[in-house]
């Protein structure tokens, strides 16, 4: 099916789904989507404010959805084990996990335990959240896990010797192509243990495209400068949330399957199955940079692995 759109998200009642960063942009639309259809949404949200204004326009427009604000800052490791305690005090399941937030070409910055802000943000603290919330995931029949990568992983390189920038010089376009990269290899490794373990847990992955977001997103100048050009050449956020939004619900969005646009080198279109770079489908980088991820964040995750096969 090319022409995918909202209207093909099969009925979410009955499924509870925490969307990241969802006061705002792409996940604001995800979350806005998914309650039209029915679930009960989890906004996970750095800026409460801004989360629960966001709860409330969902609401105004879908009066009858469930949604709810939760705060949660992916650049401090224990607000992501703050909020991941709460929830499994708070609910028995957890169907749908979408790990969309993140932050684009900032300076040099790092996160409160010293990680570079992009890396650290955007894919040790969605690893960490996935982790903590894992039995649950495990626990809940036919359950997913959407990582929102970028088409900007094709320059990113993982330097295992250097993942956090503290020996090279700071290159804030290599360091977000390095964070998206590592969502993907992310998806790649646990969608093989998930496999292995013989669960019904699908890890998925998706990117928008080139998708206007909005001037409220361009927090530094360069975001200002790509989002003033995309607002006429880029799609709008209802189109540009449909790949993740397939990657979350589409019966046929297997394990380890990747969404994006369909035309103009994945920028702009309906969603369909994505390319990805050799280096996204590297098993061995993806092994030794999962032990990374657990000894960084502290965060065990307790899947087995499964030995790579040669190719």
């Amino acid at each position: 099916m090319t022409h995918w759109a909202y209207d093909d998200i099969p009925d979410q009642r009955g499924r509870t789904v925490i969307v990241t960063g969802a006061n705002s942009g792409l996940g604001l639309e995800t979350a806005r989507a998914l309650a039209g259809k029915g679930a009960r949404v989890v906004l996970a949200c750095r800026d409460r404010g801004k989360g629960e204004a966001a709860a409330e326009a969902i609401r105004a427009r879908h009066p009858h959805g469930e949604v709810h604000c939760r705060r949660l800052d992916l650049a401090d490791l224990d607000s992501v084990a703050a909020f991941a305690t709460a929830y499994r005090a708070e609910h028995d399941r957890l169907d749908l996990l979408v790990n969309n937030a993140g932050v684009m070409y900032p300076p040099l910055r790092r996160t409160r335990q010293g990680f570079e802000l992009q890396f650290g943000t955007n894919y040790l603290g969605h690893f960490a959240l996935t982790g903590l919330l894992l039995p649950l995931l495990l626990a809940t029949e036919q359950a997913r896990i959407v990582n929102v990568a970028s088409n900007a992983h094709r320059t990113g390189r993982i330097n295992l010797d250097d993942l956090n920038w503290q020996r090279r010089r700071y290159a804030r376009f290599a360091a977000y192509g390095q964070s998206k990269l590592a969502m993907l290899l992310f998806t790649l490794e646990l969608h093989r243990r998930l496999t292995g373990f013989g669960s019904s847990l699908r890890a998925t992955a998706a990117h928008p495209g080139w998708t206007y977001t909005g001037p409220s997103q361009g927090r530094h100048r360069l975001v200002t400068i790509v989002n003033g050009i995309g607002r006429y050449l880029a799609m709008p956020l209802a189109e540009g949330a449909l790949p993740i939004l397939r990657a979350a619900t589409d019966p046929e969005a297997e394990g380890g399957s990747y969404w994006g646009p369909a035309y103009r080198a994945e920028n702009v279109g309906p969603p369909v199955p994505a390319t990805r770079s050799a280096r996204a489908l590297d098993v061995g980088v993806a092994q030794q940079l999962w032990a990374q991820s657990e000894r960084l964040t502290g965060v065990p995750i307790d899947l087995p692995p499964v030995e790579a096969t040669e190719s």
